[in-house]
């Protein structure tokens, strides 16, 4: 049997975010409404969801200090995201914003198995790890011609090392924007230079008489 629409959407700006905010999977397990400002479309890293291996959770604050940050949202997935906390997250500013249907912290687990597998399955894309989402989000932030210090408060981390990846990236994209403004411009010349201008014209009349 399929789940009603609602619930296939439960976790749409979960998904958004993640894609758009490059947070990992337990930053935004452990959001909660005091940590998302609508009006000024932020988000505010604060500390991170662990599930531990004999069961139960803890939260904890983020592995360095670079961790904890306030990442802007766009404004294309506000609406969404207002939408989900008014429909979905725990009451109060404590209250979890994406808990698990049964209003407890979110499990990657289930979330996986319940939720992430069938919607790949029914968009026809093939098995992608929602990390993913998280490596889409760099390359974006870099393709909008975020700086190295930009991604590096993005993405959370105190050393350049994995911005620099998405840098690259996206100076290979600017190589091949490049390229095709090179090949165009040599186009319109050529096209130029096959046809005498007025000039070349009035010599070779003067040469004919």
């Amino acid at each position: 049997m399929s789940r009603p629409v609602s619930s296939r959407k439960r976790y749409r700006a979960l998904v958004l975010l993640a894609a758009f905010t490059s947070l990992r999977w337990g930053e935004l397990a452990a959001l909660r409404r005091s940590d998302i400002d609508i009006q000024a479309r932020t988000v505010q890293v604060a500390r991170q969801l662990h599930e531990r291996h004999g069961g139960g959770f803890a939260f904890s604050p983020p592995k360095s200090e670079a961790g904890q940050r306030t990442v802007a949202v766009p404004e294309l997935i506000t609406p969404d995201l207002a939408a989900h906390v008014m429909s979905h997250a725990r009451p109060g500013d404590d209250g979890l914003v994406f808990p698990s249907p049964g209003g407890g912290p979110l499990r990657h687990t289930n979330f996986r198995r319940r939720f992430w597998a069938p919607a790949l399955r029914a968009a026809g894309l093939p098995p992608t790890h929602f990390h993913d989402l998280r490596h889409t989000g760099n390359m974006l932030a870099a393709d909008a011609g975020a700086n190295l210090r930009e991604l590096m408060d993005r993405m959370g981390h105190s050393t350049s090392r994995a911005a620099m990846v998405y840098l690259h990236g996206s100076n290979e994209r600017q190589q091949a924007i490049a390229d095709e403004l090179s090949r165009q411009a040599a186009e319109q010349l050529g096209r130029s230079t096959a046809k005498p201008s007025g000039t070349q014209r009035a010599r070779r009349r003067r040469k004919v008489s």
